[in-house]
């Protein structure tokens, strides 16, 4: 196939303008194109402008070796590359040995995408969730929406699924993807019951609803593949022997002999790090950040970042990335933005607030939202590997008191943040966060810097999108689980630095950030465990 790049068409074109701009683009017979894939489609809604998409696309023509030779020097023009995936082992019931059960630790993105591919591969892994299954944990994750009742072990942060299921679905990343992993992880999405738009799509989503049968289909393949799933099954300690992990330790005293198992956490296994630190695996403090949930319309946003294009179906709800370096030396970013999309409740402890972005597939919500947070470094929470998650917990817990200590988040509106006063009276903005926002003074719930850099860039933010520094724009605090704060370090192999059979993974271990990220880099780490699997 040859594998051509930006073919510029308008948004409204109809179906035969991509085969005719191919031909033209390749200076063939439309009677020699005998195929067309869209490899990406994004649009360009820059102002002044018509609204146009562009497409890479992969064709088939007769004399496609002639083709690609007319093109040799033109970089836009090549030969197609290969993106299929490809098993790095892939064991026979004959040849595997049950004493060699990998154990997966987690089941959010990372520990699904583990588990599946050791289940492709043969491997029948063993995984251990400390929350329940996506529909049970679903009615407990609405019980703090709408009752304000937490239960620290089944909620936004812990289940099936993992803290993505309770988010906008998001699936692209900024990684460095040569072999194509993200594909796999996509057509994996789409297999399970995805639409088939986010293997093209510039920007492709999911949404909680969608994500919620995805993910239990993902689980009956892996059963139905020799995996074993115990969800409330939460690990408590970790058997280590001259530096060789022997087996877990579960809360009801089970212990479950392993010597391969994957740590895929999540950034919110609090606990969990605890017991990895006292069994003296290796740990480091890594930098995170700390802010706020931003409410605007969704349709100031929208006539802001497309002008007249506002509206248009064709492109639905936009978004936007913002960056601000302040003057005090801090980095204020945009984080997780969620288009026509909700601020939920994403507390897993009790007495602490944390809130989270959500969007369903439709994104059609009235408010957009965004994380507006500070980068942080272990400088400012000094003391070892576990510092990130007290200084977390301090600010959570003085949410959680700021809010009434109900469950309501503490709210303030943007025009009095940036005055220094406290809200009294929300205005045309409505807040989306259940169970409710209490209207306080904000400037008490983050570290002094932090609120001078977000008082500084939220005005620096209105010079590039019209609106958002409203005065009835609403700030909903906290926000903290924005990564791990810290890393389980590991080595080219993939294992702990310190602990051989160790497979730290996703999120919780510091090497990755969203849905896509985790799912690659649970693939990456069940091949290295497959491979050491089948060297033992």
């Amino acid at each position: 196939m040859i594998h051509i790049i930006e073919l510029r068409l308008p948004v409204d074109h109809p179906p035969e303008a991509l085969s005719a701009a191919i031909v033209t683009r390749l200076g063939i017979p439309v009677s020699e194109l005998l195929k067309i894939e869209i490899f990406k489609r994004s649009y360009d809604a820059r102002k002044n402008i018509a609204l146009s998409f562009t497409y890479i696309v992969d064709v088939v023509v007769k004399h496609e070796a002639a083709v690609l030779k007319r093109f040799v020097d033109d970089p836009q023009v090549r030969l197609t590359p290969d993106t299929s995936y490809h098993f790095v082992a892939q064991v026979t019931e004959q040849a595997r040995r049950p004493e060699l059960r990998p154990v997966v630790i987690g089941f959010g993105p990372c520990g699904i995408f583990a588990a599946l591919l050791l289940a492709q591969m043969g491997l029948k892994p063993l995984i251990l969730e400390r929350g329940k299954a996506v529909r049970e944990r679903t009615q407990d994750t609405w019980k703090l929406w709408r009752k304000n009742v937490l239960n620290p072990e089944s909620n936004v942060q812990y289940g099936e699924g993992g803290a993505g299921t309770f988010s906008d679905g998001k699936l692209y990343s900024q990684i460095k993807d040569p072999k194509f992993y993200g594909r796999k992880v996509i057509q994996e999405f789409i297999k399970a019951g995805a639409p088939e738009e986010i293997l093209y799509v510039a920007k492709p989503h999911i949404g909680t609803f969608r994500l919620v049968g995805i993910v239990e289909t993902m689980r009956e393949e892996i059963i139905a593949l020799g995996g074993e799933i115990r969800f409330s099954q939460k690990v408590t300690g970790f058997d280590i022997e001259c530096e060789q992990i022997r087996g877990v330790q579960l809360e009801n005293g089970e212990h479950i002999a392993a010597d391969h198992v994957i740590l895929a956490l999540g950034h919110s296994a609090r606990d969990t790090f605890e017991a990895l630190h006292e069994a003296g695996v290796y740990l480091e403090a890594k930098p995170f950040s700390v802010g706020f949930r931003i409410e605007h319309p969704q349709s100031m946003i929208d006539r802001a970042r497309l002008g007249p294009h506002a509206g248009n179906p064709l492109i639905g709800a936009a978004d936007y990335k913002l960056v601000h370096h302040a003057n005090n030396g801090r980095s204020v970013y945009s984080f997780c933005m969620c288009p026509g999309g909700t601020v939920v409740a994403a507390a897993s402890e009790p007495g602490r607030l944390v809130t989270n972005g959500m969007s369903q597939y439709s994104r059609n919500e009235r408010n957009a939202n965004a994380g507006i947070v500070v980068g942080i470094t272990p400088e400012d929470y000094p003391g070892g590997p576990l510092a990130g998650i007290a200084y977390q917990r301090a600010i959570e817990s003085k949410a959680f008191e700021l809010g009434g200590g109900t469950y309501e988040a503490p709210g303030q509106l943007v025009g009095d943040f940036l005055m220094g006063r406290a809200s009294t009276a929300f205005g045309s903005v409505t807040p989306s966060y259940k169970p409710g926002v209490h209207l306080t003074d904000l400037a008490s719930s983050l570290p002094a810097y932090a609120i001078e850099a977000i008082r500084e860039a939220l005005p620096a933010f209105e010079k590039k999108i019209k609106g958002f520094s409203m005065h009835d724009a609403v700030l909903t605090g906290v926000e903290t689980r924005t990564s791990s704060p810290l890393r389980m370090t590991r080595g080219a192999d993939f294992q702990s630095l310190n602990v051989k059979g160790l497979y730290p993974a996703g999120e919780g271990a510091g090497y990755a950030g969203g849905i896509l990220s985790a799912g690659v880099d649970g693939i990456k780490v069940a091949e290295a465990v497959a491979l050491s699997l089948l060297t033992h």
